[in-house]
């Protein structure tokens, strides 16, 4: 069953695409982009596409160096 969810912030937009039955490439993909804002990225959209393995392999990162009690 295919699934396909994003969610949009001020300053990027998240989406992901997962189709378990889909062999093409770029059928599982997890998608950030940044929103033009004023002051803030200025000229063209930037984006940064990648499996969902690869997006797994940063959620496991981020999850072991950002911890929840910690402020910025």
């Amino acid at each position: 069953m295919s699934y396909s969810k994003s969610k949009s912030t001020k300053r990027f937009s998240f989406g992901i695409n997962r189709n378990p039955t889909a062999k093409r490439a770029g059928s599982n993909s997890v998608t950030i982009a940044t929103n033009s804002e004023e002051g803030r990225y200025a000229g063209a959209t930037t984006s940064l596409t990648m499996t969902v393995k690869e997006a797994s392999a940063l959620q496991n990162f981020l999850n072991e160096n950002l911890e929840s009690s910690t402020s910025i």
